[in-house]
Order: structure tokens, then sequence, then C-alpha cells
């Protein structure tokens, strides 16, 4: 028997009220105070996914995720740098090509156009480099010699730090150094040098790719570069022989042998303007 069918005497009314509201109030106030687990679980996603947004804002692109080479900054890590020569603009003169396996990347770049053995400043092409680790890096190109078969020609191109804080040749004793012309610096190298360009050649009648760099003519000096603060620097190449091809290049400070710098097979990061 209902409790509400009871006699409708007073106190039994506003029992019988007091009881159905209870019940009717109490399913309402448990559906209001029972929380709403999928709009909780929806909020979560959202959050997450907000997380991830700002997580990905934060960690620098891949080259694959740029698209115009101009904008391309090479990050240092730890002391080392690793890049594909091709990643850069080049003007038309500078052409890309795949034969044979020694190189790594899409290829290699070659100067086909017209020798500048004496005035730099023609097929440009540049590099932002990032440095994060302050200090003294060396530098060093995969190159090879695409044209004759003498190891003393068509093995050069042009290179420049301009903005760097210094910018020399030494040779592998450190009992000379030397700084390209134009700068106010000397004693300035044997052979090409001007505004601040060194000539960069490889010698040797083994003309596929191989690391070396050195400037100063029958007396080679190695490249280096100093960075007193982190930023980001520009890295200059001038065409200067034709034939010359570059594969790939790296920077890396003393913690590194030439060994490991120059094997690691793995290419710095690119990030964007």
């Amino acid at each position: 028997m209902s409790i509400c069918k009871l006699p409708l005497r007073n106190l039994s009314l506003v029992l019988c009220i007091s009881i159905a509201t209870f019940y009717s109030c109490s399913s309402d106030s448990d559906t209001a105070l029972e929380p709403d687990l999928d709009e909780i679980a929806q909020e979560q996603e959202t959050e997450d996914e907000n997380e991830d947004e700002t997580e990905d804002e934060e960690i620098p692109t891949n080259s694959s995720d740029c698209t115009n080479p101009l904008d391309f900054i090479f990050n240092e890590d730890n002391g080392l740098l690793v890049a594909e020569f091709e990643s850069a603009e080049f003007s038309e003169d500078w052409k890309l090509k795949s034969d044979g396996d020694n190189h790594t990347g899409e290829g290699y770049m070659v100067w086909e156009g017209d020798q500048h053995l004496g005035n730099p400043g023609n097929g440009l092409a540049t590099f932002k480099i990032k440095i994060t680790t302050a200090g003294t890096y060396r530098f060093m190109w995969h190159s090879a010699v695409k044209i004759g078969d003498n190891g003393t020609d068509h093995n050069d191109t042009w290179l420049r730090f301009s903005d760097a804080d210094d910018f020399y040749g030494q040779n592998g004793s450190g009992t000379s150094t030397v700084y390209p012309k134009d700068i106010g610096k000397t004693p300035n190298p044997e052979g090409a040098t001007k505004d601040g360009w060194f000539k960069i050649y490889r010698s040797g009648n083994d003309l596929d790719f191989k690391w070396q760099s050195t400037t100063f003519d029958n007396n080679g000096h190695n490249i280096f570069i100093v960075f007193e603060n982190p930023g980001t620097y520009l890295m200059e190449i001038s065409a200067r022989s034709t034939g010359h091809g570059i594969d790939k290049f790296v920077l890396f400070n003393d913690t590194f042998s030439v060994a490991d710098a120059t094997e690691s097979s793995e290419m710095s990061v690119i990030s964007c303007n």
C-alpha cells in the first residue's frame, strides 16, 4: 500500500509530501552531483592536445618541415654540427649531382660556371649556423675533384665567416696562424685570399670525396672559427674552381676528434626562421 494513500490527516499529508519530495529530489540530486565522465574525458583529451601542441612548438623542426632553404638554420649540438652541402639555396651554375656512391644525402653540389680564381663573391650560397656551445670550432668539408685527373686543379672553393669573432688557418703543430686578407689581421697565407675569404682546398691525386679542408699554398693550414657567444652566424660560400664538388661539411670543437666528427652519420637538426 502506498503511504500516500493513507487517510489524509494533516500529519500524514505532510509526511506523504515530504517522502514523495525526498524520493523525487534525491533522484534529481544524484544526477546533478554525479560527475559526467564522458565530459571530463573530453576535457582531459583537449588539455592533452593543447599540451602536445605547446611541446611541438618548442622542438626545432626537421628540414622536411621547412619549404625555403633561405630560412634554414643549422643547429650545433654539444659542440658538433653536420650538414649536407646541398641543403642551401644555390645559383643555376651550381649543379646537384648524384653519380658515384661516396656521398650522402641527395648527392653533392658542383660548380659548373666560370672559374673565379682571384675574385670571390660569385655563385654565392649561405648557411645560417646556430651556435649554442660557444668556443673554437674546426671546419672541414667532404669534397672531390670532378674534372680532369690532377688533384691540384679544380679542387677549391671560397669560404668566409665574416660575423664570427675570429676566422683563421693554423698548421698542425700550432706554430703558424694566418688570417684572410683585408680584415686588418696578419700574417696572411700564401695563395688566394681577399675581402675576408679563404681559398679552401683539398690535395692529392685521390680525386674522389674525402675529408680535407686547408688554406695556404704548399703549407696546408687547417681552418678554425671562433664563436665567443651563442647565436646565429653566417657561413658564406663562393665559387672558385670549376668542377669542385662538395658533399657535406662539419664544424666541431675540441671535445671531438676528426674521426668522430667526420664519421657521424646523423645530420644536425634544421629549424626555420
